[in-house]
């Protein structure tokens, strides 16, 4: 009788320390809340890439998709899988999975994260709600939180779109091709401020970059601010407007240039803004900027850009993607080898952010159609190993 007494006080204590246990792990008490603050901090990147799979093919990849035509990055299944598909809570027994899009979606409304239930439930300090569960010890990192936002706020897609791909290929564009001694709008104007381009300059308007490498040492003028912006403003304006009509609006055929001779050295246009890439886009540095004379004016004047700016074997895209060759959209000639090499080879930028620039530049209706597919549709992007060209349907 004392054993089966014993007995029954022990299996008491098991459960009760079980229950204490338990109680202790699931209570939104104590230190655990003195500690914790789930809330959202600072403001969204919104330049941060968010889709929903870990991969993106772009739209219109190789015949079988190769290099330089997927993006890899984390997308949201995986962050709601580590965070919430564990075996003891979604990935296991409790309801719903949320491993599908179809679950997860569920718990969005599109556009609109702060009345999503999904991003409520993980950046909510009231620790009765919050998701993970406290005791879980597995904190979103400020990174998650972000791709778990971004996502919403471009609309909860299951594959991405044009608001998810521009703002990540512009950030790569202007923080990888934008250095003093590359695309740079402080050296491009600087230059023409060094080669008296640029009337009524005082010591305090400019400044200089040293670039030290191996080879030499080059220094670089760079224009300063508020005369950079406009000098650059009006250089933009008279490109523009030159282009919209080269004949009737012939006197605002662009002097400046970004080479010799015009230049007392040669440097790259500017990549620094949205504006500054459609720019590029639309009318290429190899026409607005040659090294030979184009027109002479009745004056005598001598102009080194090219009339037609259709007229180019060079493209932004062309030069950043080594697997694509460009057709001279206004011959339909394709070249035999790839020209140009922004990326470094490719490896200045690597392939997922190459895949995400094409994926931005095709989905984006401010990239001119003709710099898509030519004048006629039947494409001016080809690939080097397939023979596809990139069509417009």
């Amino acid at each position: 009788m004392k054993l089966e007494h014993s007995s029954r006080k022990l299996t008491r204590i098991f459960w009760l320390s079980i229950s204490l246990l338990i109680l202790y792990q699931c209570t939104k008490e104590g230190a655990n809340v003195g500690k914790l603050d789930r809330s959202f901090k600072g403001t969204p990147d919104s330049t941060h890439f968010s889709p929903f799979y870990d991969v993106t093919t772009f739209a219109k990849a190789d015949l079988t998709p190769d290099v330089n035509d997927k993006i890899e990055a984390r997308g949201v299944q995986s962050v709601i899988k580590e965070y919430c598909g564990v075996g003891t809570c979604h990935g296991g027994p409790i309801a719903p999975k949320l491993s599908t899009y179809a679950e997860i979606r569920n718990y969005t409304v599109a556009g609109e994260p702060l009345q999503s239930k999904l991003w409520n439930l993980i950046t909510t300090n009231d620790l009765d709600a919050a998701m993970p569960p406290v005791h879980a010890g597995h904190e979103l990192s400020l990174t998650d939180k972000t791709i778990l936002y971004n996502w919403i706020k471009n609309g909860a897609k299951e594959n991405p779109g044009l608001e998810d791909f521009r703002p990540a290929a512009i950030k790569i564009i202007n923080n990888g091709c934008t250095s003093a001694n590359c695309h740079s709008v402080g050296t491009a104007t600087g230059n023409w401020a060094k080669s008296g381009l640029v009337p009524g300059l005082t010591a305090s308007d400019t400044s200089q970059f040293v670039l030290t490498r191996s080879n030499g040492v080059t220094v670089y003028t760079i224009l300063k601010e508020p005369l950079r912006s406009k000098v650059w403003q009006a250089y933009k304006d008279s490109v523009r407007r030159y282009y919209m009509d080269t004949l009737a609006n012939a006197s605002w055929r662009p002097y400046k240039t970004f080479s010799t001779p015009v230049n007392k050295s040669s440097v790259r246009g500017s990549l620094d803004s949205y504006d500054d890439i459609l720019l590029d886009i639309s009318y290429p540095k190899s026409n607005r900027s040659v090294t030979s004379v184009v027109y002479t004016s009745p004056e005598g004047n001598k102009y080194y850009v090219r009339s037609n700016p259709l007229n180019s074997t060079s493209s932004l895209i062309s030069r950043i993607d080594s697997t694509l060759v460009l057709a001279n959209p206004a011959t339909g000639v394709f070249a035999s080898k790839h020209q140009g090499d922004m990326s470094y080879g490719d490896g200045g930028i690597n392939s997922s952010e190459i895949a995400l620039i094409k994926s931005w530049y095709f989905a984006d209706p401010n990239v001119p159609v003709v710099w898509k597919y030519g004048l006629d549709g039947n494409g001016i992007f080809k690939y080097t190993k397939s023979g596809n060209i990139i069509k417009s349907k």
